[in-house]
């Protein structure tokens, strides 16, 4: 995922069928790890011309951190104090985006029963999260609610890991007015990664979409992790070509892609695999499905949860 200068292309001008992103939803608890999805959310609001929806939720843990075991001060100051700071920093982060609407959500309580009533009043089309921390979703952004967003947001998520590094670590430039300067993401690969179950004929779709939209090169992998039973599989090729027919299968013929989609099969476990075919392909952009409650779909919550903390550039996570 590369910077480059801002094309000249508008929401009007985009080709029928193509991405819309109306609301996008940014979440953040203005650590340096939230701070490095930022670039992320203000580039894809000028893409798509969308309005960024700021949130910050005042959790009652936090609170309780912040007295310090102090009894004196009433729980009215700490609430009080606590959101007129947020909305300060919010501000803080509203002026830095320039011209890009913005609508600021400062709340206290609890952070998914809050997250959840604005995403569904306002109809959130995208979340944008960062994550920090040896220990990647354990220690998201939004402590122990990290898991509720990726599990159970209706719509995509676009996470920022802390490996991502490189030339996929969209930077913060500034223009003279210290506003974030009007880059672009130029996504060139994608790799999206299914266990071909039904659940892949609805996050599929998101990675073809992002393909067209980017004029990117899409990869479609599906990692056999108990590789014993084919152990002879050149001498008996039918789980192979049965599996490169069926990702081929997700890809309609009339997808609107500038290049001819590649399917892979893939022996071994599953998250490391995933990781390494996409340093080997430089992907820019992972595409996952993640389930709230079971093994049987899409990505095992493990596996969703190794990904995230581990690539090396942003992956999308669309529930199952």
């Amino acid at each position: 995922m590369t910077v480059m200068e801002r094309r000249h292309d508008t929401p009007e001008t985009r080709k029928p069928g193509a991405i819309s992103l109306k609301n996008i939803l940014y979440a953040t608890d203005f650590s340096h790890a939230s701070e490095s999805a930022l670039p992320y959310a203000a580039a894809l609001c000028r893409r798509f011309g969308s309005t960024l929806h700021i949130v910050h939720v005042v959790s009652d843990a936090n609170l309780l951190l912040m007295t310090g075991g102090v009894d004196y001060v009433s729980v009215e100051t700490i609430y009080a104090d606590a959101l007129n700071e947020a909305n300060e920093k919010i501000q803080q982060v509203t002026t830095r985006l320039g011209k890009i609407p913005c609508c600021p959500h400062v709340r206290h309580g609890r952070v998914w029963t809050n997250l959840s009533g604005i995403l569904a009043d306002n109809r959130i089309d995208l979340i944008v999260i960062g994550t920090r921390g040896r220990s990647g979703l354990g220690t998201l952004l939004l402590g122990s609610v990290a898991e509720d967003i990726l599990r159970h947001a209706p719509c995509p998520v676009l996470t920022v890991g802390p490996k991502v590094c490189g030339r996929f670590r969209l930077p913060e430039c500034h223009a003279n007015s210290g506003e974030l300067a009007p880059v672009e993401l130029e996504l060139q690969q994608i790799l999206y990664a299914t266990n071909l179950t039904p659940a892949s004929l609805t996050v599929a779709p998101v990675a073809i979409r992002l393909a067209g939209e980017f004029d990117a090169r899409l990869t479609l992998i599906h990692m056999i992790k108990d590789c014993a039973e084919y152990a002879n599989f050149q001498d008996r090729p039918g789980p192979i070509e049965d599996g490169v027919r069926q990702l081929q299968a997700l890809v309609p013929k009339d997808a609107a892609l500038a290049y001819e989609p590649e399917s892979v099969i893939e022996f071994g476990p599953v998250p490391q695999g995933i990781l390494k075919t996409a340093a080997e392909r430089e992907a820019d952009l992972i595409v996952l499905g993640a389930h709230p409650a079971d093994h049987t779909t899409h990505s095992p919550w493990s596996t969703v949860h190794q990904v995230v903390s581990y690539a090396t550039c942003p992956v999308v996570t669309v529930r199952g």
